[in-house]
């Protein structure tokens, strides 16, 4: 089965899954931070972190979210990271205290460049590939980097072929 596309070894995710996965996140989060176990805010990776940055946040009862955005992808290419929108300077510092959130760990530039910026900062990811995972200090699940993840904020229904050919 060579004639498959790279994007056709794919890992869908459902809304249930990644609330359930976002959850376990948020367990595994729990008292980790740096203020008694507390968290002092969430910062979302926009736009895949910031439906997991909610139900952490939710589970936690962390009240201060904030966003960074960086672009990477140009549709299915990474290119260069670049933050676009920049989280409240005086609520980030070095990023102590900081519960950084993500959907997904892919090649780690994402996080590498917010690394940067906010050193002391947690980062955690719902989702890593081997590539990435050394940016990431906590994550759910590991999948392959050949893996194509299909989150469910950017899928509609249709029909999908069968793996093995036609009918």
């Amino acid at each position: 089965m060579t004639d498959r596309l790279p994007h056709e070894k794919g890992f869908h995710v459902s809304w249930d899954q990644i609330h359930r996965d976002s959850r376990a996140l948020a367990w595994r989060l729990d008292g980790c931070g740096p203020d008694n176990g507390g968290w002092k805010a969430v910062v979302a990776i926009t736009r895949g972190g910031m439906i997991p940055a909610m139900i952490v946040s939710r589970e936690l009862d962390i009240r201060v979210v904030d966003t960074i955005s960086v672009k990477s992808y140009s549709h299915q290419s990474q290119t260069e990271a670049r933050v676009t929108k920049s989280p409240q300077a005086e609520l980030m510092g070095d990023g102590t205290g900081i519960l950084v959130i993500d959907d997904l760990v892919d090649t780690g530039k994402t996080l590498e460049l917010v690394r940067r910026l906010y050193p002391k900062a947690h980062f955690a990811t719902v989702y890593a590939k081997p590539s990435g995972r050394p940016m990431v200090d906590s994550y759910i699940t590991e999948v392959s980097q050949d893996t194509w993840i299909f989150f469910p904020w950017d899928m509609a229904l249709q029909y999908v072929q069968p793996f093995r050919g036609k009918d």
